[in-house]
């Protein structure tokens, strides 16, 4: 009994041991560009954590130097656009496979399931080819389009949520005369807020930091998205911008924390959704 006691607390507090090291080994650089951006000069280098002497000088040099308030809103728009139309497909998609049942149905569902293994990457040139015959390069639409096809991949998360409510509460809605848009949008939505608002959080994050495509399709300045503009912030020859850039990371960083915070019951809940069926 003793002996399977000490295991126990060696397991447990290498556990948390384990833990603690991985949060050093995430909050510490997180903390250093935090302290960087309020630290006088340009260089992120330096022998101490914590500054000499703070300066707000960095955050008022991206909006006076460089079109950081036109590159956030421009990532604030593509992102909201992004995350509705990611909602709307995702759970209609969903709904679809869950609660309705035609021919062709399982191998859809397969072919979908196969095709989102395959990595962005792949299909990167195909789409810049495309984008480039149908006039739209350039542009926030393309951005928009693609994140919405990409993110709604996702929708298997959404049928094995609604796996999970029963078929009986929508027959009898059907029983009653409901029409599918009114079960839909009476019964199935209120019933799925943690798992829509999962959607809508994951799929607006992925649009705010998203550097590669939009790299690839934006090119005007007034266009570029936070994450774009950045990287050409310091990318180019003799950058010395560096704590500039890492005031910039820190403005990137508090609407998607926010967001993460006010919302992480629910983000919680939608991960585990669906998990017992499906």
């Amino acid at each position: 009994m003793r002996s399977k006691r000490v295991r126990n607390i060696t397991k447990l507090t290498l556990g948390y041991l384990g833990l603690i090291i991985i949060a050093i080994g995430c909050i510490y650089p997180a903390l250093w560009v935090i302290m960087s951006s309020f630290r006088p000069g340009t260089a992120l280098y330096s022998n101490s954590l914590i500054p000499s002497a703070f300066t707000l000088e960095h955050y008022r040099e991206l909006f006076e130097k460089y079109p950081y308030g036109q590159w956030f809103l421009n990532t604030v728009k593509i992102s909201v656009f992004t995350m509705i139309f990611t909602t709307i497909i995702v759970t209609l998609t969903g709904y679809v496979f869950s609660k309705f049942r035609f021919y062709g149905r399982r191998q859809l569902m397969l072919g979908l399931l196969v095709i989102g293994m395959f990595p962005g990457f792949m299909s990167m040139i195909a789409i810049y080819i495309l984008l480039l015959q149908l006039k739209l390069l350039d542009t926030h639409l393309a951005l928009i389009i693609v994140y919405s096809s990409g993110a709604s991949m996702g929708f298997l998360y959404v049928k094995s949520f609604f796996d999970t409510i029963p078929n009986s509460l929508l027959e009898a809605a059907k029983i009653d005369g409901a029409s599918h848009w009114i079960v839909f949008s009476r019964i199935m939505l209120p019933l799925s807020k943690p798992m829509l608002v999962f959607v809508a959080l994951t799929s607006f994050s992925g649009g705010f930091v998203d550097f590669i495509f939009a790299n690839m399709v934006l090119s005007d300045s007034s266009k570029l998205t936070l994450a774009v503009g950045l990287f050409k912030m310091v990318k180019i020859k003799f950058a010395t911008e560096f704590t500039v850039f890492a005031a910039g990371c820190v403005l990137v960083a508090i609407p998607i924390t926010a967001l993460f915070i006010f919302l992480q019951r629910y983000l919680i809940v939608g991960l585990t959704a669906g998990a017992e069926k499906g």
